[in-house]
């Protein structure tokens, strides 16, 4: 085991155990920054840059950014540095420490356990450069649109787009997240360490089991919450319908909500079945003092819904009252909401990152044929993922196959966080996901939802106890429920 000792601003000298670099020294590419988050938080930290090919299987490849925060570590004995991956695909890392009253204390706390790194993915954030495809394809916004012509519209735009990418010079079939795999090896290289420990949520777990079939020998631990297994890139429909149920339940423990909400999948299907009949007619404010026309439809609706269910006491109660008031007639609580303009430009648009990944993550046939069956009948249909399975195999010779969508198999040291009131990643598929780890720790976090790494100081205590190689004795963590009447 190699050390390495570097120096912080204060000239302190931080030594730990897995990494290299003479004493002095920072690592090649870095540069000492004081980083500051967007509500004013400050720590010394190291901004540095490694070059990656943009596709490792084209030996002409072109060379790529890949951007990062370090944060050094605090403690005595640190370990293997502790690389975040933001999920998506498409989330920056960097700017995950930055966001307001969010992640930034687990990022510091972590130091304790070793260097964290705050990584902004090949085509995220700070390693995005000019990936952003714009096509001249649009979105009726005052026709009823159908299934079939949504997705004929997105396939010929992902086709546009991809020929374009080329014209620039952008290789699309280096947005994988098998090259993603390559990039934490580089960067474990580039830190002169034996093993890397990583750390993710959502996309980011599928990054990290990707990892753990590709390069187990090169990982220490692996932290995980709101598990995305290697074939759960669109996930079961009817799953997203049971999650309803497990919301009902909590909505029922509060007699208020309970008598407001008594059926929440019966209200749901009710708007949906009058937007069928009868789309909304909206005029949708603008800033400039003007208003757009907008046909609403179910589709809109589902795809606010997708949006919404993530976390119990940031959308859910807000999406609850908004199928309530268009239950009741009531349209002004939608027109709030669309003034965020979520609908306002009609314009296809993909990123690189976001869109590559997706489709070369894919989908197993019999899993699609399945998921197309189901979304005949729940409650929001095929747009959980969208535009996924819409575009799946679009792009000739991307899907990384079947091979790459079978569950790991591995003994690394694994903690997984699962939230039972997680609308999108959800509590099944989580097991499903993790089921070939022989060396697993979970706990769930009861009423958690997606984005479960705050709610809780209990939190931060079991991912402490996992990384400094304790057994973690407890197997839940209960947090309150919110008033779902907002």
């Amino acid at each position: 085991m190699k050390i390495y000792f570097l120096f912080a601003l204060t000239g302190v000298l931080f030594a730990g155990a897995q990494g290299a670099a003479h004493a002095g020294e920072f690592f090649p590419g870095e540069k000492a920054i004081v980083f500051e988050t967007m509500d004013g938080k400050k720590a010394d930290a190291f901004e540095g840059v490694i070059q990656i090919p943009e596709n490792r299987a084209n030996p002409d490849s072109r060379m790529i950014p890949l951007n990062y925060v370090r944060f050094p570590a605090t403690g005595k004995t640190p370990g293997s540095p502790i690389i975040y991956l933001a999920g998506g695909p498409g989330g920056s890392g960097i700017m995950t420490a930055k966001y307001p009253q969010f992640r930034f204390p687990l990022f510091m706390a972590l130091r304790q356990y070793g260097d964290v790194i705050a990584l902004d993915q090949r085509g995220t954030g700070a390693s995005k450069a000019g990936l952003t495809c714009r096509s001249s394809k649009l979105l009726p916004q005052t026709e009823v649109l159908t299934d079939v012509k949504v997705t004929a519209l997105y396939r010929a735009a992902a086709q546009e787009c991809v020929d374009r990418w080329k014209d620039q010079g952008i290789d699309i079939y280096g947005y994988t997240t098998l090259e993603s795999v390559r990039d934490l090896d580089a960067l474990r290289e580039h830190f002169q360490a034996q093993k890397i420990t990583l750390w993710g949520i959502s996309y980011g777990s599928h990054l990290a089991l990707a990892a753990l079939k590709q390069i187990p020998d090169r990982i220490e631990k692996v932290v995980i919450a709101s598990a995305e297994g290697l074939d759960q890139t669109v996930k079961l429909p009817v799953r997203t319908d049971a999650y309803f149920d497990r919301l009902q339940q909590a909505i029922n423990s509060q007699p208020a909500a309970a008598e407001a909400y008594p059926d929440v999948k019966a209200m749901i299907r009710r708007v949906h079945e009058k937007l069928d009949a009868q789309p909304l007619a909206i005029k949708i404010p603008l800033k400039d003092g003007g208003a757009l026309d907008f046909l609403f439809q179910r589709s809109h609706m589902q795809g606010l819904a997708s949006g919404m269910i993530a976390d119990p006491g940031r959308g859910a109660p807000y999406l609850l009252g908004l199928y309530r008031s268009l239950d009741q007639g009531d349209t002004d609580m939608l027109v709030m909401e669309l003034k965020r303009g979520y609908f306002n430009d009609p314009v296809i648009s993909f990123t690189a990152m976001s869109f590559g990944m997706d489709i070369a993550s894919g989908i197993t046939p019999a899993r699609h044929v399945l998921i197309r069956e189901q979304s005949k009948t729940s409650l929001l249909g095929l747009m959980l993922n969208f535009p996924m399975p819409q575009l799946d195999r679009v792009v000739d010779g991307l899907d990384l196959g079947d091979d790459f969508r079978r569950t790991p198999v591995s003994d690394v040291p694994t903690l997984l966080l699962t939230g039972t009131l997680d609308g999108r990643t959800y509590v099944e598929g989580q097991r499903e996901a993790t089921a070939g780890l022989s060396n697993l720790t979970q706990v769930t976090v009861v009423n958690g939802g997606h984005n479960l790494f705050m709610l809780s100081p209990e939190v931060t205590e079991v991912i402490g106890t996992f990384l400094s190689g304790e057994e973690v004795r407890r197997t839940e963590i209960i947090v309150p429920l919110p008033s779902f009447l907002k």
